[in-house]
């Protein structure tokens, strides 16, 4: 008897809905909707996505439910979790 996975939930990327599944990194929910990368350098603007899926590289980083600087690959997915495109730094509109 093979195990059976609890049901898939809806997350949103910029807007876009999309399944993950239950245990899924918000990396993985991305990587299996074709999204590849949702993180902008601060200089140039280049593309990132996940690069080290172990949390090392910070590539991966993204804005989670208004938080910025959160490692797509380290946070499971939870149901209605907001992820957006990280711009620049991820310090806009923190005080420091």
């Amino acid at each position: 008897m093979g195990a059976t996975p609890d049901a898939a939930f809806t997350i949103t990327f910029d807007g876009r809905e999309l399944t993950a599944l239950p245990g899924q990194s918000l990396a993985a929910a991305l990587w299996s909707a074709g999204i590849l990368a949702w993180r902008r350098t601060r200089i140039g603007g280049r593309p990132r996505g996940a690069f080290c899926g172990i949390g090392q590289c910070y590539d991966c980083l993204a804005t989670v439910n208004g938080r910025p600087n959160r490692r797509a690959c380290l946070v499971t997915a939870r149901p209605g979790d907001a992820v957006s495109t990280q711009e620049g730094d991820g310090h806009a509109g923190l005080a420091v």
